[in-house]
């Protein structure tokens, strides 16, 4: 079993608990994720199972979108609705044109702290573990980008939302910042996340709809999975000879720019590999094999 699972994650569930869900579907393959969700989010989450869990690092995808609502006048340790309160503010009266003029200030790059309540590392303890025990540290900002975000009044304390933004955005901070943007402060209230490079929560199944194994599971092909990527076909004896750990059948194929990342086909049109182009833009190089018959 090999491809990429779309599942819409409920709230409450943690991304390690929809994998035990479905591991009697899955069996003994492997399975990683593509990002996690926090628990009290819902939304995509891709799951690469089998050998496509040996391109995961092509599919950590730059852009991602979600939607949700910031609740205005309170903060939390955690800077979303599990957390303690840790102040309180008045709220302003807000009406459409202000939140047009506020999302319009967080457009494009900019620098962004991490929370504490993360799973960013200090000396190989998690952040968040710090965190519980009353520890703060300082934390590096980080370049994200903003690419869109709509902003609209879900009534006299609260705000929707929908972004599209780079990987590595911390929703529940830009929920904390825009508070402050706002004049009083916020928390997240509830998180949904609707895209994650081309695949959308459209095209996603429910964790109960998996789960019931009626029918086979809705996998993402590598190859269209990895779609804007070159290909190139190679015959049988070429992957033959690639699979010994030569990499004489590379020398044929036209080059690329330095660090290009293409795929290798077999003759039925599977993804066989990934290769690299080196940094002289000299040659091509193998980075991936996948197992006979497993990348399609």
């Amino acid at each position: 079993m090999t491809g990429i699972l779309l599942v819409d994650k409920p709230e409450g569930t943690t991304s390690a608990g929809v994998i035990r869900a479905l591991k009697g579907r899955i069996g003994r393959a492997k399975v990683g994720h593509l990002g996690t969700l926090d628990p009290f989010a819902s939304g995509l989450l891709p799951l690469c199972i089998g050998e496509a869990t040996k391109v995961a690092r092509y599919l950590l995808l730059e852009e991602k979108a979600y939607t949700g609502r910031i609740r205005l006048g309170t903060e939390t340790d955690t800077l979303d609705r599990t957390g303690a309160t840790v102040e309180t503010a008045s709220v302003p009266s807000l009406d459409a044109a202000t939140l047009g003029r506020i999302a319009v200030r967080f457009h494009g790059v900019q620098q962004q702290t991490p929370p504490m309540y993360s799973a960013l590392k200090r000396d190989g303890v998690p952040l968040y573990a710090l965190a519980r025990r009353g520890i703060a540290v300082e934390r590096a900002p980080r370049e994200i980008r903003i690419d869109a975000l709509d902003l609209a009044p879900a009534g006299s304390d609260a705000v929707d939302f929908a972004v599209r933004c780079s990987k590595g955005t911390y929703v529940r901070v830009l929920a904390a910042d825009l508070g402050r943007a706002l004049g009083t402060v916020a928390h997240l209230e509830s998180l949904r996340r609707t895209q994650v490079g081309p695949f959308h929560v459209d095209a996603a199944s429910t964790l109960e709809r998996l789960q019931c194994g009626d029918e086979a599971l809705p996998l993402v092909g590598i190859a269209d999975a990895l779609a804007t990527l070159r290909r190139f076909t190679l015959d049988p004896a070429a992957l033959a000879t690639l699979r010994h750990g030569q990499q004489s059948p590379l020398r044929t194929l036209p080059r690329g720019p330095a660090g290009e990342v293409s795929l290798v086909l077999d003759a039925e049109g599977a993804v066989a590999g990934i290769v690299e182009m080196d940094p002289t833009g000299a040659e091509w190089r193998i980075v991936r094999l996948l197992a006979l018959g497993e990348g399609a």
